[in-house]
């Protein structure tokens, strides 16, 4: 068994094999804090034929266990990969493709599986340090060792591998692999930040990968097995030169037309005519002809930069494609848009929701709840092919995810904006940076739908040709599918004017430097403000409203303790107000209710039901009550549901009652005046307060009897039981427990 230590950021990252998975060409277990996983490397015995490209697979796993938790569902097993699965698969697979030499075609497969999860250090970063470390101590060849680690930033420091809650807290979220030279792989987040801070945390990260790098390579020296040799086939060098005779100038005139599908067509063109000239029975001179073909291609693009310092399609190295953009272009959805530049096209949607519409996530650390969702789908026809149409796949998933996180830290809260919000960017066309298309599409449905996005967004692809032998290199702004494809760089960079919010690079070099970073941003921002300036033109803000089709959502806040009586028993009081006015109620921990309704006016109704279920009494404040109970004392008054009020019978009227009967009847509606709530929430009520007259009217009186009891002529009339007052102004009084109702008492 052997161990390597490093130690990174406020902890010790150990990577250890010979212990588990000794059938594995390579296996080893990285550890940072009580986070464990496992990566293993394998290769097929021999070589697939008849392919040029690279079989590889990539497939991170987690497992429930790892957190102390059993899975949820019916079969209490993990499923299909999540989200998080995929990405982190990515994640691995971007860096490390390009590692693998020319010529090895062998299925190849590297797994990691998450074996133990703490609540505060993430396992991606992990997973993409320990898939080079297999690697490199397996007899696969593999060009050298690369590692990863997180970067933060918080209170203008960098932190390199941050907990859960430091990222919380964190403006960036980076993550960058590289080897002990160069840079080799970016994914970021972050809240508006510039470009000066953005390389600062490359290189903040760099340093602490160099050191991975050292482990990796001591781990290797003292466990890895002899590599693998590959022996890539030679062609014959006189084939090659009548290929490029042949085809190279053809070949530069069809890839220069700027219609993709006609340029496109014309290079098959080129390539059959080539072929034609061939024997059809020389199937392996036909294949090295095809192989021949492709390099030419990547030729023909890198000489038109470096040598004639222009692009295929005529177009400055920092040149723009045409933009065009539209909003509103769907009658019925909440918000829409269609982004244009090029022959790249998005049509995006934007839908409102309630927090009933949040997606519901189940992850080895427990469940959470996401509000704002963006899915990306690519059609086949967006490209002029026939396939079928399935579920999204991977490059589906993470080019959704990349456009997500670049309008995520502009998207208001949910305090401000308690509406969940779902972009859909559909591609109709692709010539290539279909994801930043999606980014800007997205930016605008949003603005369309009336959300009130801090700012607008922008995103760009730049490409790099480099020459490594001579120097040289060009950066390209605005990329497009030749460019991407035969590029060495696809390097997406989202923002607002005032700062990055998402990044992602990926090379098909050994590295870049950090200048050459530092370049490519700078030309960057400037595309991103030009392409900003665009799409103000089209819609310069929010919309003041939201869609008159999207539910409205209003908001209002009630005490804790009152939210039993908006739900009431088994739910019987919120179902009882849904089905009398059609809204959709949401009730929080903290008391907040939300009513969603496209009917502005039940709305309303709901609320007028909400806040009289809710309501607390208010001094001074009148209330039409229902009598409930009668006491010698008084009466108790229901004022609000579930709120009785005391009123005694002091309160009842300006004279001497005697009977609370004779005045007051249960079931009777009676104004009422709250005059004092004492700290238990008892409530004091007075009618009285709110009769005419008072003690001053009863002193004018010549007789003392109360004003409202003497008729116009002055003489006393009778109340509503039919008694007449006696001299001194008093009712007669009844008898307790005697007659029935209005029988006078007996004196």
């Amino acid at each position: 068994m052997h161990t390597a230590q490093v130690n990174v950021g406020r902890s010790t990252l150990t990577i250890e094999t010979g212990k588990l998975a000794k059938q594995a060409d390579g296996a080893v277990t990285v550890r940072f804090g009580d986070t464990v996983v496992i990566v293993t490397a394998c290769a097929a015995p021999g070589a697939r034929e008849g392919i040029d490209f690279l079989p590889l697979t990539v497939d991170y796993r987690e497992y429930s266990y790892a957190s102390g938790r059993i899975p949820g569902g019916f079969f209490k097993r993990e499923g299909k990969p999540t989200e998080k699965e995929v990405l982190t698969s990515r994640l691995i697979d971007r860096p490390i493709r390009p590692l693998f030499p020319e010529g090895w075609n062998r299925e190849t497969q590297v797994v990691s599986l998450l074996l133990s999860a703490d609540p505060e250090n993430d396992s991606d970063v992990l997973a993409l340090t320990g898939a080079s470390a297999a690697l490199a101590i397996s007899s696969i060849p593999f060009a050298h060792p690369i590692a990863a680690v997180r970067v933060g930033r918080a209170d203008g420091e960098f932190l390199i591998n941050p907990t859960f809650p430091e990222r919380e807290a964190s403006e960036l979220d980076l993550i960058v692999a590289g080897s002990r030279d160069a840079i080799v792989m970016v994914e970021a987040g972050a809240r508006e930040v510039s470009e000066e801070v953005m390389l600062g945390a490359l290189e903040a990260g760099h340093a602490a990968i160099r050191q991975l790098v050292a482990a990796i390579e001591e781990l290797a020296a003292a466990a890895g097995k002899p590599k693998t040799t590959v022996e890539p086939r030679t062609i014959d060098p006189s084939l090659a030169a009548d290929v490029e005779a042949k085809a190279l100038a053809p070949l530069a005139e069809a890839m220069r037309i700027t219609d993709k599908l006609e340029s496109y067509a014309q290079v098959d063109r080129v390539q059959d005519e080539l072929l034609a000239g061939m024997p059809e029975d020389d199937a392996q001179a036909r294949a090295d002809a095809k192989t021949l073909f492709k390099g030419l291609k990547e030729k023909v693009l890198r000489e038109e930069v470096l040598e004639q310092g222009h692009r295929l399609d005529g177009r400055r190295f920092d040149q723009v494609r045409d933009i065009w953009s539209e909003v509103g272009v769907l009658p019925r959805v909440h918000g829409s848009a269609v982004f244009t530049r090029g022959e790249t096209q998005a049509l995006v949607s934007a839908t409102l929701g309630t927090s009933d519409d949040q997606q519901k996530i189940e992850q080895v650390d427990g469940e959470r709840f996401k509000r704002f969702m963006l899915h990306y789908n690519f059609p086949p026809f967006s490209v002029g092919e026939v396939k079928f149409l399935r579920g999204p796949g991977r490059r589906e998933i993470g080019h959704g995810h990349l456009a997500e996180r670049s309008l995520t830290p502009m998207v208001p809260s949910e305090e401000d904006f308690p509406y969940t919000i779902r972009v859909v960017s559909d591609i109709l066309e692709s010539n290539g940076s279909s994801s930043m298309a999606s980014v800007c599409g997205g930016a605008l449905a949003l603005m369309d739908a009336g959300v009130p996005l801090t700012r607008p967004v922008a995103g760009i692809a730049m490409g790099l040709i480099l020459d490594e032998a001579n120097s040289r290199h060009a950066i390209l702004s605005d990329i497009a599918g030749a460019e991407d494809h035969y590029g060495d760089m696809d390097f997406k960079v989202a923002g607002t004017s005032e700062g990055i919010t998402a990044l992602q690079m990926d090379i098909k070099v050994s590295g870049i430097t950090t200048a050459i970073m530092q370049e490519a941003l700078q030309q960057a921002r400037a595309g991103r403000l030009h392409i900003l300036e665009r799409m103000e033109a089209t819609i310069a803000a929010p919309r003041e409203s939201i869609s008159t089709h999207a539910p409205r959502i209003i908001t209002l806040q009630i005490p804790v303790d009152k939210i039993r009586d908006i739900i009431g028993p088994g739910g019987k009081t919120i179902r009882s107000i849904t089905a009398r006015t059609g809204v959709k109620i949401d009730v929080e921990d903290d008391g907040t209710v939300n009513v969603a309704s496209s009917d502005e006016e039940a709305a309303k109704q709901a609320i007028a039901i909400i806040e009289e279920l809710t309501a607390s009494p208010e001094v001074d404040k009148t209330y039409l009550g229902k009598v409930q109970r009668i006491t010698d004392f008084g009466a108790f008054v229901e004022i609000l549901p579930g709120i009785d009020g005391l009123l005694h019978v002091s309160e009842i009227a300006h004279y001497r009652v005697e009977d609370v009967r004779s005045e007051l009847n249960e079931g009777d509606q009676v104004l009422v005046k709250v005059i004092n709530v004492d700290p238990t929430g008892k409530v004091r009520l007075s009618r009285k307060a709110l009769l005419p007259g008072g003690p001053e009217a009863d002193q004018g009186s010549s007789d003392g009897q109360p004003a409202e009891q003497r008729s116009g002529d002055g003489q006393s009339r009778p109340d509503r039981r039919g008694n007449r007052p006696d001299r001194g102004g008093r009712r007669p009084r009844r008898r307790r427990g005697g007659g029935g109702r209005g029988e006078p008492a007996r004196r």
